[in-house]
Parts: structure tokens; C-alpha cells; sequence
């Protein structure tokens, strides 16, 4: 405790702020990289005019309060006013469209990458540059707003996501880190700068518009992990600090995406390892060791902090529709009087899951209470489906439910892994889905036939993710890569289980996946017809 007491006062602790979905986060951690306070804030999107978006006023207000929760929890701890730092970094959710004319001036509201809004362009853009755009990136964005003809975008004068608008605001730096960079442009991982050769492309295809500006000139300038990414301004630290106490001058490290940052936190940032979130909604990211033969628009290519190719599966859907169900057996035991903790009812089913047939005899459900584009679908309609001669029973049914929650993903990446040749030696899972030890962990085995791992620090995400980012950067006279950096100074000691494939298990799994490919009919008419 004196230690840490003495860090925060000397200036040495670091900051990390992540704005996800649904909550500001911020973690203070000290010199050994741990977290030793933290405080947040709750936010929701709003959808106005059919834009899914986040009022940059609110943006402010829920940095201010997420950052005064931790100083108060730095004065209830340590009974020390957090007044200086070592270093500060912000991440935020990936993807989506900010932009700003000369002045600074808001142009539209933020489009975040939950708008599938872009259809038209990510399609025209893929086919261009031969490289799958996803409809969330911002480069699709900009373009559907100049298909549109949309009247702001002349007045274009600054591009950039939410993670890249608060770094400008706290440090007057127009820059990226290069694995948020990579969900805005596409990245050429030989130099980890915006690709060129398809920038020029781009400027070619929009010459005819007479714009004032170039592509290039108005996306921000690309940094890797460990690079100085500017300095907290007295206005910055205002911003963040309003009481005035927070000192400026703090270095800050090159922004970063979510997807950045849970690389960071579960040490998968170097060729062959890869990390899996598994919760509401899921998706892989496998750190790659060569380019991909072929355009996949199942694959988005990303990048880590530090600049290595990443193909990422993402899906829409995991585990609402298997949350949903164990609410059901929740409200049928107090049907007859039973009060079950939560907790225990999804370990108990989880582990049931474990007592059934390999193939979930012969049973077959769908998650998805939205869309799905891996396999083809703009909504979901959530089922349940069985023949008569099935093995119905409650080893099954949770079997199933819990290999559905993986169903897109597998689809995804068995393109990565059987149809490209991706290999990788293991890879980090963390999310809802790992909470009741061994069991999430095991299907995710059979799924991606690749070992498993779920590391004690799991939990902790994205903002102490992001402050890692900012603490290597601190300490990177030391010479050392990101990948050695986390190796030596932030997981050496970590402990973690890691989970084997079983054979039975993953030809289950591939059982399961053939009628769950060949059902998708069902699905396809249950959108159709059920309203």
C-alpha cells in the first residue's frame, strides 16, 4: 500500500480511459502494471433520425465523472489527490465517423459502428481495392456520405474516430494509433501507415467531386505502440479534470481501439496467438503470420498496436438466447418456491451442457436476435428446432444452446483456418461466456479446434488495456517489443488454465455444424414469415 501511495504521489502511476458501449471505464495502474484504482460511468447510444449515435457533450460528461470516481477511489485508498502521471491512454469502441471542418465544428452527428447504413459503399470499396471494408469502418462511412451527397462533406477538413477525437481535444495531436487506424483505412502492414497504393485509389475515384481536400489530408497521422503520441494541454487536463488539479504536461501514448486494447489485455499480439471475447456478442482475432490469399467478407484484416496483420470473425450474436433460456429455468424453480442465485443456476446448466452428446443429439437452435452477415442474414428470429427421433434432454438442450452461441464464429473461422491454412498455437478467451470455469472454455475448444486459455486477468478489459499501451510507451528506451514488453513485465507470473481440444468434442462440434449450416433455411424462413 505505501508503495503504490508513493508512485501516485511521485507521478509514476498510469492512465488508462476506455469508452465501450455501455460504460466509461478508467484504471489507474502502478509501476509492477497493476490496477490499483479505478471508477466508471454507465452511458446508452441514442438512436436520433436513424443514427445510432453518442453526444459528444455526453462523451465529456461521462470522462469527467468516470475520472472523478477514480480520483475519489485514489483518496479513499491512498489518501492522496491524484495531481500528476506518468502517462495517460484512451481507447474507445472502433469504427464509425467523426468529422469536423477548419474550425473544429462538428459536422453530423458521430455515426458509430453499429450503423449498417454503408451497404452500398463497403460493397463498391471491397470490389476497388480488393480488400474486404466492413459497412462499420469510417472509410465506408465517408464514402456512403458522398454517394448520398450528403451537403457537409466539402467542409471536411479532419476525419477520425472517438478515441482519435479525444486525444486531439486533450492534446491537440491529429494522430492514430495503427490498429485504430486499421478499422478506418485499410493498413499496409509492411510500413504500418495507410496503404497507398489504395489511397490513391480512393482519391482517383472521387476526383470528379472537385473537393477541396485530398483522402489524405484529412485522415490523422499513423503511430505505433510505444510512439509519443503528444503531451495533456492545460485545456486537456481541464477537460478531463475540471476541479483544476490535474497537471498538464502528462506524455500520452497513440490512441487505440477496443479490439486493440483487448489484444494488449490478454497478450495476443504477436504471430500465431489470438484472443476470443465471448459475451452479448463475439468475435476472434487471430494474429497472422502472412497475408490471405483471397478476399473473405466473413474476415475484417486489422491490425495490433504495433502493426502485425490481424483477421477478425465477428458476429452479432452469442449468448443473449442462452441467457434468455436459463432465465426460463430461473422463473419455473420459483414457480415452486426456489430462490436460485444466478450464479449457480448457469453453473449448474453450463455444466450439464457437459453430460451431453457430442453432436447435442441431434438437436439444433439459432441465437440470433439480430442480423447475422456471416451467414447471410440482415435480421435474426431466435429457434429452437428438434426431429421427433432426436435425444431431447437437458444435457442436449444446454449442449446445443451453447454450441449455437458459436455457430457463426465457427463458420467464420473455419475460412480462416481450413480454407486459408491459419494456424494457431492458442489462443486467450475471456468474456460472460468463460465466467463458469471450464465449461465455456471447452466448447470454445471444439469450436476452433485450438487450445484454450483463460487468464485470471480477463476480466480486467479494455481500460487497463489501453493503460498498458501507455505504460510501454513510458518504458520503451528499454528496447524491448510490444510482445516482450507484456511477456516480461505484465505476464510473467499470470496465471491461467488452458483447455485442450477434445477429439469427441470438436467432431461433435463439426456434426453440429453441418445441420446447422444445412438448417439455415429454417432461419432464413422465420425471418420471413414471423414479424
Amino acid at each position: 500500500m505505501s508503495t503504490v501511495k508513493e508512485a501516485i504521489m511521485n507521478g509514476e502511476a498510469v492512465l488508462g480511459i476506455e469508452l465501450g458501449s455501455t460504460r466509461i471505464k478508467a484504471v489507474l495502474i502502478d509501476e509492477d502494471n497493476r490496477p490499483v484504482a479505478s471508477g466508471s460511468y454507465d452511458w446508452e447510444n441514442q438512436l436520433e433520425n436513424g443514427i445510432w449515435t453518442y453526444a459528444l457533450d455526453e462523451v465529456w460528461k461521462g470522462l469527467q465523472e468516470s475520472y472523478a470516481a477514480l480520483k475519489g477511489d485514489v483518496k479513499q485508498k491512498y489518501d492522496v489527490t491524484l495531481k500528476r502521471l506518468g502517462a495517460v491512454g484512451i481507447s474507445a469502441m472502433m469504427h464509425g465517423y467523426l468529422v469536423f471542418d477548419k474550425e473544429g465544428k462538428q459536422l453530423v452527428p458521430f455515426r458509430t459502428w453499429r450503423n449498417t447504413i454503408t451497404g452500398e459503399a463497403a460493397q463498391e470499396l471491397t470490389e476497388l481495392f480488393r480488400f474486404n471494408i466492413p459497412q462499420r469502418w469510417s472509410i465506408a462511412h465517408l464514402y456512403q456520405a458522398i454517394l448520398n451527397k450528403e451537403a457537409h462533406v466539402p467542409e471536411i477538413d479532419y476525419m477520425t474516430t472517438l478515441s482519435g477525437y479525444i486525444h486531439w481535444k486533450l492534446t491537440g495531436e491529429k494522430v492514430m494509433g495503427v490498429g485504430e487506424a486499421s478499422g478506418m483505412f485499410p493498413i499496409d502492414s509492411n510500413v504500418k501507415q495507410f496503404d497507398a497504393k489504395m489511397l490513391e485509389q480512393f482519391q482517383e475515384l472521387i476526383v470528379s467531386k472537385g473537393y477541396p481536400w485530398k483522402i489524405s489530408e484529412i485522415l490523422p497521422r499513423v503511430l505505433c505502440a510505444g510512439e509519443d503520441a503528444g503531451r495533456l494541454t492545460d485545456e486537456g487536463a481541464r477537460l478531463l479534470d475540471p476541479s483544476g488539479e490535474l497537471e498538464a504536461g502528462i506524455p500520452c501514448c497513440p490512441p487505440e481501439g477496443d479490439a486493440g486494447t483487448g489484444m494488449t489485455a490478454t497478450n495476443s499480439v504477436r504471430p500465431r496467438t489470438g484472443n476470443v471475447s465471448a459475451g452479448t456478442s463475439v468475435f476472434a482475432m487471430i494474429v497472422l503470420e502472412h497475408a490471405l490469399k483471397k478476399v473473405h467478407p466473413e474476415l475484417d484484416l486489422v491490425t495490433t498496436p504495433d502493426g502485425s496483420p490481424v483477421a477478425m470473425v465477428h458476429c452479432n450474436n452469442c449468448t443473449s438466447d442462452l441467457n434468455a433460456w436459463v432465465g426460463l429455468f430461473r422463473e419455473f424453480a420459483e414457480c415452486f418456491g426456489i430462490q436460485t442465485d444466478m450464479n449457480r443456476l448457469f453453473g449448474t446448466l453450463y455444466n450439464k451442457a457437459l453430460e451431453g452428446d457430442p453432436d447435442c443429439g441431434g438437436l439444433l437452435a439459432y441465437n440470433y436476435f439480430s442480423g447475422e452477415h456471416i451467414t447471410g442474414f440482415e435480421e435474426g428470429r431466435p429457434l429452437f428446432v428438434r426431429t421427433p427421433d432426436a435425444r431431447f434432454n437437458l444435457a442436449n438442450f444446454m449442449r446445443v444452446h451453447l454450441f449455437t452461441s458459436l455457430g457463426a464464429l465457427k463458420t467464420g473461422l473455419d475460412i480462416l483456418f481450413r480454407d486459408e491454412g491459419v494456424e494457431a498455437d492458442e489462443v486467450l478467451g475471456h468474456g460472460g461466456l468463460f465466467k463458469t470455469r471450464g465449461v465455456g472454455q471447452r466448447i470454445m475448444a471444439a469450436a476452433m479446434d485450438v487450445p484454450v486459455t483463460v487468464m485470471e486477468t480477463a476480466g480486467e478489459g479494455g481500460a487497463w488495456g489501453i493503460a498498458l499501451l501507455a505504460s510501454y510507451m513510458k518504458h520503451k528506451g528499454q528496447g524491448e517489443s510490444l510482445g516482450e514488453y507484456l511477456s516480461v513485465h505484465v505476464f510473467a507470473d499470470e496465471k491461467g488454465e488452458t483447455l485442450k481440444p477434445d477429439p469427441e468434442d470438436v467432431r461433435g462440434f463439426d456434426a453440429f455444424l453441418t445441420r446447422y449450416t444445412k438448417g439455415l433455411a429454417i432461419e432464413h424462413a422465420a425471418v420471413e414469415n414471423l414479424d
